[in-house]
């Protein structure tokens, strides 16, 4: 059977778990090809650490590759995923937030080159409910998001409201409104209000409530989705990643069990 290849754009944290994952676990049915970050150093070192000579150019990484995984920043994850969907290649993207405002363009594109885009649930649960209810009618999607004050240092709309999460040592509430405006203060932080929107109801009707919690250890996500299916409610807590506090540990997990449903010929799950 013929290898999957696959590039890697973005070397940090979540770019580099991916790749060790590839290189070691899937290596009988993909093979980890390309490697490219802004900082080239970082694409480097990480091709030392599972394939050699494979840090390259950012069109070179497209040029090569069957499925391109964006792992960089919503800054940047619409341009990685459109040059990518133009040569015809798969994407898988990490950083949601930042195709949020393009979804129509994105599956257009897709559609017109017969590529595959791909979005891992990330670090909530509940994602195959909220497709599944979708099917019918769904009335509410709600996400309520604690993290800790310090997961919130160096938002800029904090800044401008004069808000210091270094600061804060009780339970505050940081944002209460639609996800396209959370996606667009917090582009780091909440994600997964993008996933849900693109899965659900749509970016201007998904609620969402960050709460910066001094008490809390873990990130955690609370998901109510009601619909004529019934009533979904969820909780996820999630351990932070070793090498990133910004980032669960779970949507790290999540890409690679979208890795293997794509490489792997029996696929479980909504």
């Amino acid at each position: 059977m013929k290898k999957l290849k696959i590039g890697i754009v973005g070397c940090g944290a979540i770019g580099c778990s991916l790749a060790k994952v590839v290189a070691r676990d899937l290596k009988s049915e993909a093979a980890l090809c390309a490697l490219y970050d802004i900082d080239e150093s970082k694409a480097l070192r990480l091709s030392e650490l599972t394939v050699k000579n494979i840090s390259c150019g950012f069109d070179t990484l497209i040029s090569r590759s069957d499925l391109v995984i964006e792992a960089a920043s919503a800054k940047c994850s619409w341009m990685v995923a459109r040059k990518a969907l133009e040569k015809g290649r798969d994407v898988m993207i990490m950083s949601v937030g930042g195709v949020l405002d393009h979804a129509k363009e994105l599956s257009r594109l897709a559609s017109k080159q017969k590529a595959r885009v791909y979005i891992p649930s990330g670090a909530i649960s509940g994602v195959d409910a909220l497709k599944a209810s979708g099917v019918g009618k769904i009335s509410k999607v709600m996400i309520t998001t604690r993290k800790h004050p310090l997961s919130f240092q160096g938002v800029e709309y904090l800044k401008n409201k004069g808000v210091r999460p270094e600061k804060i040592r009780q339970d505050t509430v940081l944002f209460s409104g639609p996800a396209k405006d959370a996606v667009k203060y917090f582009p780091q932080n909440i994600n997964v209000a993008a996933v849900l929107s693109l899965a659900g109801i749509g970016s201007s009707k998904t609620q969402v409530r960050i709460i910066a919690s001094p008490l809390v250890k873990r990130n955690i996500h609370e998901i109510e989705i009601v619909s004529d299916a019934g009533r979904v409610f969820t909780r996820t807590e999630n351990v932070l990643h070793p090498d990133n506090p910004k980032t669960s540990y779970l949507a790290v997990l999540s890409a690679i069990a979208t890795l293997k449903a794509i490489v792997r010929p029996v696929s479980i799950g909504t």
